[in-house]
């Protein structure tokens, strides 16, 4: 999988919006998502993210069983609490979007993760989430890959919570890209393959 990390440049030099509303939030990880497209195929890519089967762990049994731990640590810890997410203890990025975003199409929220959707163009969606260790972005943009196609990558944006914040992302780190991120990936090229062939199916 590690061919599908990308440099951040390739979010950082991009005109995307988010760079409007998210200037302090740090770019942790970078991927472009096996998802093969034409120009206007953000939309199918927004709708399986945000109503896929596997969920965050990728259906996979070493992402669901860290994603259990991390569950039952932040109820132990009281990460979670909702006084300590958006609305809470970090105001929702939709109070910083300019008019016409605030005004255009907003995006679905996850089904299988608290992520709430801040706002979607035709070329890029960005969803939030935050508790008590950090407030996160993700983020997804509908790129040309320079064959005639397009493809999306997925920038995850992160603003820790004080040192906590910066402990919790170092220590899960190693997870991420050992049990995570392997597993997500291929979820979701193989549920963007089924769902493709659906779409195209006489």
């Amino acid at each position: 999988m590690s061919d599908l990390r990308l440099p951040s440049t390739d979010h950082t030099t991009r005109p995307w919006r988010i760079h409007e509303i998210a200037g302090d939030f740090r770019l942790e990880d970078l991927w472009m998502l096996p998802t093969p497209g034409g120009p206007h195929d953000l939309q199918h890519l927004v709708e399986q993210m945000a109503n896929g089967k596997d969920g965050p762990d990728g259906g996979n049994p070493v992402g669901r069983f860290l994603f259990a731990v991390r569950w039952k640590l932040g109820a132990l810890l009281g990460w979670d609490k909702p006084d300590s997410g958006v609305g809470g203890r970090v105001e929702t990025l939709r109070d910083r979007l300019p008019d016409d975003l605030r005004d255009g199409t907003r995006g679905p929220d996850l089904t299988s993760a608290p992520f709430t959707s801040v706002f979607q163009t035709h070329d890029e969606w960005a969803a939030e989430y935050a508790n008590k260790t950090m407030h996160g972005v993700m983020h997804i943009g509908w790129v040309a890959d320079g064959k005639g196609g397009y493809h999306g990558q997925m920038a995850v944006l992160v603003k820790p919570n004080g040192r906590l914040g910066s402990l919790y992302m170092l220590g899960i780190k190693p997870f991420r890209y050992l049990g995570v991120y392997p597993a997500l990936m291929r979820s979701i090229g193989r549920e963007w393959r089924e769902n493709a062939a659906r779409r195209t199916a006489p």
